[in-house]
């Protein structure tokens, strides 16, 4: 690929130092490893949690999370009159995560979940289908209301 006669080298900005690589590899770990150090003084920071895949729950929430460990409450609340909306904003619904949540859904569905999973355009987490929870995910379209305890 390159002759070996050949030699690739980099000038250092903050130094006097020029460096000399025999190959195109090595040339490129050195762009990779040492450009954020110079610049930052160490590479750049892991920030804020870790995440899964696009559309999928980061580490430690979603079904890892884990259900809950007992039945829902066995009233059914009254509904609650909202302003109606195209869909429920993750940040309402956000505070009801790892809280029994009774859902009423634009199709006449209803019942309880335990949300552990919110995300720009969904809310995933355990659904209470009258004698077991069973992981579950839905548009926030889709939902007409909710109340949280």
């Amino acid at each position: 690929m390159y002759p070996s006669h050949m030699h690739m080298y980099t000038n250092n900005p903050y130094s006097q130092e020029t460096k000399y690589y025999s190959t195109p590899s090595q040339l490129e770990n050195y762009y990779h490893t040492t450009i954020d150090e110079r610049q930052f003084g160490t590479s750049f920071p892991q920030m804020g949690p870790p995440q899964g895949p696009p559309g999928f729950p980061p580490p430690g929430q979603g079904p890892e999370a884990g259900q809950p460990t007992a039945p829902p409450p066995s009233f059914i609340p009254a509904q609650t009159q909202q302003a109606q909306t195209f869909a429920v904003d993750p940040g309402s619904i956000r505070r009801c995560l790892f809280r029994y949540t009774y859902v009423w859904l634009r199709n006449f569905q209803q019942f309880w979940f335990y949300p552990t999973f919110v995300g720009r355009t969904s809310v995933a987490g355990w659904r209470w289908t009258g004698n077991r929870w069973v992981y579950f995910g839905i548009s926030l379209r889709q939902i007409q209301s909710f109340t949280c305890f």
